[in-house]
């Protein structure tokens, strides 16, 4: 029954549309409440007349009527059973936590109601704050004809519940009840009360020792409320109000509605169940009503999962925006780096360039003597090799070649000669033998090996 705790929370989510069909001998009851976080007030209500002995068709359209008249046919409504037809024990669980409640409230339910095991339909709450766990039992076959009474009438439940879940939910929708307690009868002010007459009094209360107070008794009113005070612990001469004074006052109701004292008592029941249907996020009754038949049809309770989406769209959209941000801010940083180093990369390409011509100059260098150097043993070696007296007149060095033109007094030798030497191979005579009167003249030509490339 303990729903949100923050106030400003709680004011945000006061919020929705509720619909409370209170269960009667012969009538239903229907009340349609509209809450905003100013104030709730009263959309509008409906009697359906003889519900049992009717087919159920005829007055679940009857209802669905009254729903689309008011623009609330998504509301599933908030079902309370007649009290006689709910058994409510009160087990206090001292230092048990909400995960372990089930397993010790399920130990003791044998204890709490005469009928067996299986004939039975409970749920329980915790009282507030308090340890105290409030235990609503109600015979299975009951609980069978109303949901099927109302699925064959074509009315959506979002739960059943008793008349005392739904006061302790509603009377702190907008403010929290006395912490010294309350005592209220339900229609107090809507009819005579004979002092000697035996009749049905339902009485709600609440105290620090009972926190969730609600019995209905077959004696006259006056004892009633005694015997309930003396329950609470609140003294015999408690004064008892009447039950719609608990509940948060409607800011507006239709124009055709009782507003007398007499008419908010009548409809206080219809008006705390529909309070407590309209804003299920800030606390529930007990509901006997199996989960997997219950409705959802406040839109609030989408709120949480639109507001989750949104943040998740928001996350992802700045997500998006960071990578891009930073990919900005990157490609900035490294725009303002390459600028920076962009006068020390010319420099680095200019010095690049400078050492490659150094190279090859060097090279170039490198090259020249060492022709120098191996034209030299060239010509050392073709010295060499002619025995005086001996003339040169011709001495053409390349890469590959070698041409020595002159005269000596015997020619047939040198060819031979050249062969012979480690820097000159396939030797051979360019031109004939040409006879002078100091000796022959020749003209070789001679492949090196091992000279510069």
């Amino acid at each position: 029954m303990a729903g949100v705790s923050s106030p400003i929370l709680r004011k945000l989510l006061r919020f929705g549309t509720g619909s409370g069909i209170v269960i009667g001998e012969h009538d239903l009851q229907v009340c349609l409440a509209r809450v905003r976080p100013g104030g709730a007030r009263i959309a509008a209500t409906l009697r359906i007349e003889a519900f049992r002995t009717r087919p159920a068709g005829e007055w679940g359209a009857e209802y669905s009527a009254f729903l689309k008249a008011n623009s609330a046919a998504h509301v599933a409504a908030l079902a309370v059973l007649p009290r006689r037809e709910v058994i409510v024990r009160q087990v206090r669980l001292p230092g048990v936590t909400d995960a372990d409640c089930a397993s010790a409230i399920r130990f003791q339910l044998e204890t709490l109601h005469p009928f067996s095991e299986d004939e039975v339909v409970f749920d329980y709450q915790r009282a507030g704050r308090s340890d105290a766990f409030t235990v609503a039992i109600a015979e299975r076959r009951h609980i069978d004809f109303y949901t099927a009474l109302f699925a064959e009438a074509g009315i959506q439940l979002a739960g059943i519940t008793f008349s005392g879940g739904a006061v302790f939910t509603s009377s702190r929708l907008y403010i929290a009840p006395p912490s010294e307690g309350v005592l209220a009868v339900a229609g107090l002010n809507s009819r005579e009360w004979d002092e000697q007459a035996r009749g049905p009094v339902e009485i709600y209360g609440e105290s620090p020792s009972h926190p969730l107070f609600s019995a209905e008794f077959d004696m006259p009113l006056e004892r009633a409320v005694a015997m309930a005070a003396s329950e609470l612990r609140a003294g015999v001469e408690a004064t008892a109000a009447d039950l719609g004074e608990l509940l948060p006052a409607w800011e507006s109701a239709p124009g055709a509605f009782d507003s007398s004292g007499a008419g908010r008592s009548r409809a206080a029941l219809p008006w705390a169940a529909a309070l407590a249907g309209a804003c299920p996020s800030l606390g529930q009754p007990v509901n006997l009503l199996a989960p997997e038949l219950r409705t959802v049809s406040s839109r609030a309770a989408f709120i949480p999962s639109i507001v989750l989406g949104v943040i998740l769209a928001l996350l992802a959209s700045a997500w998006l925006v960071r990578d891009a941000a930073l990919d900005r801010r990157y490609t900035e940083q490294l725009n303002a780096e390459i600028h920076r180093l962009e006068p020390v990369a010319r420099q680095m390409e200019s010095l690049d360039k400078q050492i490659a011509a150094s190279s090859l100059c060097i090279e170039q260098l490198e090259g020249y003597r060492r022709h120098t150097k191996a034209h030299l043993d060239v010509l050392l070696e073709v010295t060499q090799m002619l025995p005086p007296p001996a003339w040169i007149t011709t001495l053409q060095i390349d890469p590959k070649f070698v041409t020595i033109g002159g005269e000596v007094e015997q020619a047939d030798g040198l060819v031979k000669k050249l062969d012979a030497s480690p820097h000159f191979t396939s030797s051979e005579f360019t031109m004939p033998l040409a006879r002078t009167g100091s000796g022959e003249m020749f003209r070789i030509r001679a492949a090196r090996e091992g000279g510069p490339k």
